[in-house]
């Protein structure tokens, strides 16, 4: 009798592998060899630091056709760790289009458009993102987008906000301040580079782009302090640099200190026009007239049209006075003759040198 039932069973156990068991292997099959299989194990390696077998499962999983988004997900991150944004950046797009109320899903993919500067990818994300938690933090990816598309309205818009949302990043109000410094409102950027210092106060461009605009709304001696707190922060003491230290020192009546630098430039660049002017309007600032002369005229040697320096020659010599008057007179008169606009000079060169 206990052999007759045991004998039922098998026949049973063979009818079910008959049936289903085909199934079931087919279904073992898909499991064991897709996008998300390869995906796991290619994690796994990861995690035991084994680099190239991780390769090796990444690159199987990628061969398969997935609409899973959470697999889509993990595959993006594992191309984003290999600086495969690209590849990374299709993989998160496509998670999206099947599953776009993944906060996380859509973090991961504005910041993938923001490094790879796709600036409609990163208003569009950020837009979804407001949608699905309506308290996301996106004011600093917009502002800075719309910052680099020249759109500084809206740029100033998202970057007030960014500030609110996290006061502490010093980046923040330096693009406030580069975005009023952009459209030449130097007294608005001022406040702003100021508070990006006190927030990261070793930060040479930024001190030195400070000291240009105190420069530009004429504040001599803000000017000459932030361009020198840049060197001393590390910003490289190109000419670019050297010549404005100069004007800076020139600008507060340091003559001594703007001159030393201006020699030394004109070593390595003797015949800088500019440069030359320099040094003519540093000697004739201070009176010392036959020696701005003596740049001016290296200017003629090189460009014997150049109206600006024959006036300037001929201020000098009404400036000596005496004899030379008449002479420094017909040389202006040449030079206006050359350059009509040249008499708005005359005011101000001629309280100059006193």
């Amino acid at each position: 009798m206990k052999r007759y039932y045991v004998l039922i069973f098998l026949t049973y156990l063979l009818i079910v592998l008959l049936l289903f068991g085909p199934k079931l292997m087919a279904q073992g099959s898909i499991s064991g060899d897709s996008a998300a299989f390869y995906l796991k194990l290619a994690q796994v390696d990861k995690q035991n630091g084994r680099r190239l077998d991780m390769l090796k499962k990444l690159d199987k999983a990628l061969t398969f056709h997935t609409a899973d988004p959470a697999t889509l997900q993990g595959m993006g991150e594992m191309l984003s760790d290999l600086r495969k944004y690209v590849q990374a950046m299709e993989k998160f797009d496509k998670a999206i289009a099947i599953n776009s109320n993944d906060t996380i899903l859509l973090r991961q993919t504005l910041m993938m458009a923001f490094q790879l500067q796709l600036y409609d990818r990163v208003i569009e994300v950020a837009s979804m993102l407001k949608k699905v938690d309506p308290k996301a933090s996106v004011g600093f990816y917009l502002g800075k987008i719309y910052y680099q598309m020249d759109d500084y309205g809206r740029a100033i818009g998202q970057l007030t906000q960014a500030a609110k949302e996290n006061p502490t990043l010093a980046e923040i109000p330096y693009l406030l301040a580069k975005c009023y410094a952009d459209m030449t409102n130097f007294k608005a950027a001022i406040p702003y580079f100021i508070q990006a210092l006190v927030l990261n106060p070793n930060q040479p461009q930024w001190a030195y782009e400070l000291g240009l605009s105190y420069y530009a709304v004429q504040d001599d001696v803000n000017a000459l302090t932030y361009i020198q707190r840049a060197a001393a922060v590390g910003y490289k003491k190109d000419n670019d640099y050297m010549e404005n230290l100069s004007i800076a020192y020139l600008n507060v009546g340091m003559f001594e200190d703007g001159i030393v630098i201006l020699k030394e430039a004109l070593g390595r660049r003797p015949v800088d026009l500019n440069l030359l002017n320099l040094m003519g309007e540093a000697h004739y600032d201070q009176g010392k007239f036959t020696e701005a002369m003596q740049y001016w005229d290296r200017i003629l040697e090189q460009d014997k049209t150049n109206a600006s320096s024959l006036y300037m020659i001929g201020m000098c010599y009404q400036k000596m006075g005496g004899n030379q008057v008449s002479k420094g007179i017909s040389l202006c008169d040449r030079a206006i003759q050359m350059d009509p606009s040249l008499p708005s000079l005359k005011q101000k060169k001629m309280t100059a040198g006193l």
